[in-house]
């Protein structure tokens, strides 16, 4: 029985604006075990961001309890939170993220610069992530001569360049065509399935539910759940 790497129990997020109420969460409980590849469907506007944020501890909820590896997030101040998300986060965004004037390795290396790893230290853990995204040959390469298939799988490699305890994805094919959106998703399952690194990825796309091991239905912020699709795997470390 793997572990719950994530609980969340009644978990709320409302906005304001003057005197109108936004629930862009209602009352949600969910729990994630260790290597699972989680998918969070729904349409825009549904909550499935403010959901990522909220596990990442980029936000906060309203009401509810949130417990990753269980610690409490929500009793952590932001220095506290920055220092978490660095140990135990690997985010990738839908719009890439990267920086112009930096090449692909510098790109996957900015995570590790808060890191003491030594320089020797940091490239062996930059060439690792940038050979598990299929990138090795694009290490010199600044993000205008990538495709954006290529972009999307430097950031995935920024990602997991930390060796990150999960993987957040927001929308991470939403930019793509359909053959890069394949290949990202190819990715993100070697990850799941080879190294058993647990994902949480949001989506409207329906395709994105084969690659998954379960995956839930959130719609005007109440989650519905959806059918078991697999058996997680063990946790290895990426370098395997």
């Amino acid at each position: 029985m793997s572990r719950v790497l994530i609980q969340i129990n009644n978990l709320s997020k409302v906005y304001r604006r003057d005197s109108v109420e936004i629930r862009a969460l209602d009352n949600i409980t969910l729990k994630i075990c260790e290597g699972e590849f989680v998918c969070l469907m729904g349409p825009s506007g549904s909550g499935k961001s403010t959901l990522l944020n909220i596990i990442a501890g980029i936000d906060r909820p309203t009401t509810g309890s949130l417990k990753v590896l269980e610690e409490d997030l929500l009793s952590l101040s932001e220095d506290q939170l920055a220092i978490w998300r660095n140990h135990h986060v690997g985010f990738v965004f839908q719009h890439f993220h990267l920086i112009p004037v930096l090449t692909a390795f510098e790109n996957v290396e900015l995570p590790l610069l808060l890191t003491s790893l030594s320089k020797k230290e940091r490239r062996e853990h930059v060439d690792t992530a940038l050979r598990l995204v299929g990138l090795s040959d694009r290490v010199h390469h600044y993000p205008r001569q990538l495709s954006g298939g290529q972009e999307q799988r430097v950031s995935i490699a920024r990602a997991i360049v930390t060796d990150p305890t999960f993987i957040l994805a927001d929308e991470p094919t939403g930019d793509l065509d359909a053959a890069s959106a394949q290949e990202v998703l190819e990715i993100l399952s070697t990850l799941n399935r080879r190294f058993g690194r647990t994902i949480v990825l949001v989506t409207h796309d329906p395709r994105v539910t084969r690659y998954a091991t379960v995956y839930y239905h959130l719609d005007k912020g109440v989650l519905d759940p959806g059918p078991d699709l697999g058996t997680p795997s063990s946790t290895k470390h990426l370098t395997a």
